[in-house]
């Protein structure tokens, strides 16, 4: 009986952190490697996250970063290193992630039974100030929250509490499910009042809070993300790391070993070699380390020379292209008898 109580009390079994690499531990396309952000294009930081900004105007670098709070290893860290001191009504200047559809269904947003849900994370800022940041979907429903950095230069602990929207189309299958977003300058056209739900316009933040983008050198660290169902934050679910990759991989995986950033000439672990003999053209099939969650984009790479041919020296053909398995070939392009031919690839299904 003192077990079936404990089952029946509070626990939490499954994904009770709708964040996938919370704890921004996962870096597979960087390696570490800063990236910059100038582009109205989304770039992809650490797994799961990504970055908007400018081709014009502001500029700033993301990068992961082992400054954190006790019980985390990594950060995300945004430095300022172009500033926009006066936004544009339509600039929009974020971090972002996108939850999946198939994450959030119990939540049952957009319906009378919609759950109230709790954000936390850790963030630390050179500037002081009222910050915000969004929680939408792929429309025009949005909650633009606000969360407050009372000391600079420290790491504190955030939370937000929203109550579930029952308007909105959330989806609930592999399609876009939440997108939560942090707003690092936003212009008036994507600002609106914040927390409260908004069923009218698209909103990425919310109005007159502080816009990181407006200093230059300034920096922003944030890590412990957590999105639950809950109108209460709890500990963060800190996922062992090989549980925490594969979540990762669902989105973006490669044939590159871990801790080596996707890359021409970068060597490290390849998908195969093809097939020898004067008139045979290699095949080479790599199967996906999980289900990626739609058919992926896949590129390739030499693992010998700054291009993306074969190690023969031909362009790879695509053969197939799924959710489970991708096969490249070399058609038409027979190698010499006795030589071998290998390639890297890496396959991208972010939402």
């Amino acid at each position: 009986m003192a077990l079936i109580g404990t089952i029946n009390s509070s626990n939490d079994f499954g994904l009770k952190n709708r964040i996938i690499n919370g704890a921004m531990v996962i870096d597979q396309r960087n390696a570490g490697a800063s990236v910059t952000i100038n582009s109205a294009a989304w770039t992809y930081t650490v797994d799961r996250f990504c970055a908007l900004g400018q081709a014009t105007d502001g500029v700033y670098t993301a990068q992961q970063s082992s400054t954190v709070p006790t019980g985390f290893t990594k950060s995300l860290l945004v430095t300022v290193t172009t500033a926009d001191a006066s936004i544009a009504a339509g600039q929009i200047y974020t971090l972002r992630q996108t939850i999946e559809g198939y994450n959030i269904a119990d939540l049952n947003w957009g319906t009378a039974n919609a759950k109230s849900c709790t954000l936390s994370f850790w963030v630390r800022s050179s500037v002081t100030g009222t910050f915000s940041g969004c929680i939408n979907n792929e429309g025009i429903a949005s909650y633009p929250f606000t969360y407050t950095i009372d000391a600079a230069n420290t790491f504190e602990y955030k939370t937000v509490t929203l109550d579930g929207p029952t308007s909105g189309t959330w989806g609930s299958t592999n399609s876009h499910g939440i997108r939560l977003t942090w707003s690092l300058g936003v212009g008036s056209t994507y600002s609106g009042t914040g927390n409260v739900w908004n069923y009218s316009t698209e909103y990425f933040a919310a109005s007159s809070t502080t816009n990181l983008i407006a200093t230059n050198g300034a920096t922003w660290y944030i890590t412990g993300v957590q999105l639950e169902k809950g109108s209460t934050a709890t500990s963060f679910d800190y996922r062992d790391f090989s549980r925490e990759l594969v979540l990762c991989q669902r989105y973006f995986c490669s044939s590159f070993n871990i801790g080596v950033a996707p890359a021409y000439n970068a060597g490290g672990g390849m998908i195969g070699k093809g097939a020898n003999g004067a008139t045979a053209e290699p095949i080479i099939c790599w199967q996906f380390l999980v289900s990626m969650r739609t058919a992926p984009t896949v590129t390739t790479y030499n693992p010998s020379a700054s291009n993306n041919q074969w190690t023969t020296g031909t362009t790879p053909r695509m053969v197939t292209n799924t959710t489970a398995m991708t096969s490249v070939d070399n058609t038409g392009n027979p190698i010499t008898s006795g030589t071998q031919s290998y390639i890297h690839v890496s396959a991208t299904a972010e939402l």
